[in-house]
């Protein structure tokens, strides 16, 4: 996923989407002109310029890939911080959405110097050092070089203790690069875990952030270690059921999904302090109104969080209203259990809406022969 670049930006002058193509095919020849002076402010002012110019603009990032080694060449002029950021949010909207403009920038060298802004006391270049790996980490390709290159420790930290722009982007760009199984080793070994779950208490449960935390959180508790961090962090599962309770649609799906990869880990060790954190509502509303995945991953969470996780016999059908009822009898705090029940109603009024609405789609779409054989269901089942 690339940075929203603008964020960090602020307004440009203008958008080369509203100067005629000749003027703006203009300007792309005369910042190539310019990136290659030796004059350090002419390189600044060009730098500049393609920033504005590949703000909004694919044509121009295409036009201006050969700007790419002469701007990260930028990086290493020494004591010029303008000169480091104008060239930062140039790599930056040069990369976004065009991945050979990713690939060349790393291929040019640009990760050891944005890697050293990482640690740097200025906010801004720490900022957009961020912001710009998040946007390099999208690329399949350069996912391994940055992990081998040092840097996710150091985007931890950012985590740890970066601006509010900063994490997020650390947020996103550690999620980017969890996909590759080696770097997900080595973020398990920066404990990223207190931090995650600190962003998620502050954080608005349905955000972007709240999704990607969520989503690293589900990745990490698949190993001993992470889910020894997450339970032993204050308030860690407490953060997770939340977003279950209140998330977008995918954040729930990764908050149910870490859930579940911990109780089926250990089910023993894990059962107990995920009940006492009240999960049993948000559980049942995925039921019903989650997504397929969510919807079975929540079903198959309540059949472990039970007393016992199996049929109790063929006499007892092993519904999930059985499920619930023998999980709602074990809750401690009337609060709690009466939530539950009040959501198990709903659950069972909404699966019986959902049942009627399909009968009558059914009746619809009964041809005459069929109504003249027999009956149409939906229309036994409605007198």
């Amino acid at each position: 996923m690339d940075s929203c670049a603008e964020n960090l930006q602020g307004p440009c002058p203008s958008s080369p989407d509203t100067e005629t193509p000749r003027a703006a095919s203009s300007a792309v020849q005369r910042a190539l002109r310019l990136i290659q002076s030796d004059d350090l402010d002419s390189k600044i002012d060009a730098a500049k310029e393609i920033r504005r110019l590949t703000k909004t603009s694919q044509r121009c990032r295409r036009q201006l890939a050969q700007a790419v080694n002469p701007v990260v060449s930028m990086l290493r002029v020494l004591d010029s911080p303008e000169c480091h950021e104008s060239s930062l949010l140039a790599l930056l909207n040069l990369a976004v959405q065009d991945e050979k403009n990713k690939i060349s920038i790393v291929e040019a060298g640009a990760l050891e110097p944005i890697i050293g802004f990482l640690q740097s006391q200025n906010l801004n270049l720490q900022e957009y050092a961020t912001a710009s790996l998040l946007t390099l980490s999208a690329s399949t390709t350069n996912k391994p070089i940055i992990g081998a290159s040092g840097a996710i420790p150091l985007v931890v930290e950012i985590l740890r203790g970066g601006s509010s722009q900063a994490k997020f982007d650390a947020v996103m760009s550690l999620s980017n690069l969890s996909t590759l199984t080696d770097n997900l080793s080595i973020i398990l070994r920066t404990n990223p875990i207190p931090s995650l779950v600190s962003l998620l208490k502050t954080c608005k449960k349905s955000s972007k952030v709240a999704e990607k935390c969520c989503a690293l959180i589900e990745s990490l508790v698949g190993f001993d270690e992470g889910r020894t961090a997450l339970t032993s962090e204050e308030g860690g599962v407490l953060a997770v059921v939340e977003v279950l309770e209140n998330g977008s649609i995918q954040s729930r799906e990764h908050a149910v999904g870490a859930l579940l990869t911990m109780c089926q880990s250990d089910r023993s060790k894990y059962r107990e302090p995920i009940l006492r954190e009240g999960v049993i509502p948000g559980l049942l509303e995925l039921t019903v109104q989650g997504t397929p995945k969510s919807q079975i991953k929540a079903q198959t969470l309540l059949q472990l969080l039970r007393d016992t996780p199996y049929p109790r016999s063929e006499l007892q059908p092993d519904t999930l209203e059985n499920i619930v009822c023998n999980i709602i009898s074990q809750i401690d705090g009337d609060d709690q259990c009466n939530k539950a029940k009040k959501m198990l109603a709903e659950m069972v009024q909404v699966s019986m809406e959902q049942s009627l609405r399909h009968l009558q789609q059914r009746a619809m779409v009964c041809t005459p022969s069929d109504l003249a054989i027999s009956s149409c269901t939906s229309e036994v089942s409605l007198k």
